[in-house]
């Protein structure tokens, strides 16, 4: 099963995708839809005014969740080539909902920072509230997974020893365009990022070094995870902050991120103003 959050004049809502069409849902969004008793029965059996998929306004999947917590050096091989030892516990920080843009918007540069720079990463979005979750509570609250491109601004990310400065700048992350519930994927995705048409990043999700049922389990022991929760699990090698010479997102760069099964985001960066 596919669900969307869509645009329509006035309002948004929560849409299961079936092949051309978006079949309205009895919620305003996906977040407020997995908060639902028994939402995954809703979203099968639900069916309102039915929509063109193919041009229709998409927003974040989630477009308010009340957590986007995020994972830094999580892909084996991007770990090892650097020269690092595997993590022996994931690296967390956060981002917040003003971050979120839909899969196809602008993102914005915004003005203060001159090193905008790509990640491509797999979502796992929440569909069961979990604390202290045990590995087989931790699979089974995944509501399905998505698509994010934690844009950063180095320049600000690494000012402190703190990352979340540069995590968070407003309208610069995209999300989506749908949540697909894990029975649609196999445990091992193609993950691509493309700057203009060249492809900078290329991976398979099975490299994760934690993986999503790990990381809920890590993380439901630090905090209660809720319905519409977002772990951005992390990004593999092929960053512009880590090439010779290094490389960032300017005014009209074309970014497009994908991932087997899911779909893709395809964005286009705006400086701010």
């Amino acid at each position: 099963m596919k669900l969307a959050t869509l645009r329509l004049p006035g309002r948004t809502t929560a849409v299961r995708v079936e092949g051309d069409h978006a079949v309205e849902l009895d919620a305003a969004d996906v977040g407020e839809l997995l908060a639902l008793p028994g939402w995954r029965e809703l979203a099968a059996s639900g069916g309102g005014a039915s929509h063109p998929a193919a041009t229709a306004d998409y927003a974040p999947v989630v477009p308010r969740p009340g957590k986007i917590l995020c994972v830094g050096l999580n892909y084996r091989a991007h770990i090892l080539e650097m020269g690092r030892e595997l993590p022996q516990y994931p690296t967390i920080f956060a981002k917040f909902p003003e971050a979120l843009v839909g899969p196809y918007d602008d993102i914005v540069l915004p003005a203060v920072s001159q090193a905008m720079d790509w990640e491509a990463e797999l979502a796992v979005v929440i569909g069961d509230t979990v604390r202290h979750a045990s590995p087989e509570q931790a699979r089974a609250a995944i509501a399905g997974y998505s698509i994010l491109n934690d844009v950063t601004a180095r320049d600000y990310q690494y000012r402190t020893l703190q990352w979340l400065q540069g995590k968070t700048f407003e309208a610069t992350t995209p999300f989506g365009p749908v949540l697909v519930t894990p029975d649609e994927l196999g445990e091992g995705l193609a993950l691509s990022c493309e700057v203009d048409g060249e492809t900078v990043q290329q991976a398979d999700t099975a490299d994760l070094v934690f993986g999503p049922a790990e990381l809920i389990a890590y993380l439901s022991e630090i905090l209660t995870l809720r319905p519409g929760d977002v772990i951005a699990t992390g990004t593999p090698g092929g960053v512009g902050h880590a090439r010779t010479p290094q490389r960032y997102l300017g005014d009209g760069s074309r970014l497009v991120t994908r991932i087997a099964g899911i779909g893709e985001l395809a964005n286009t960066a705006r400086a701010d103003g």
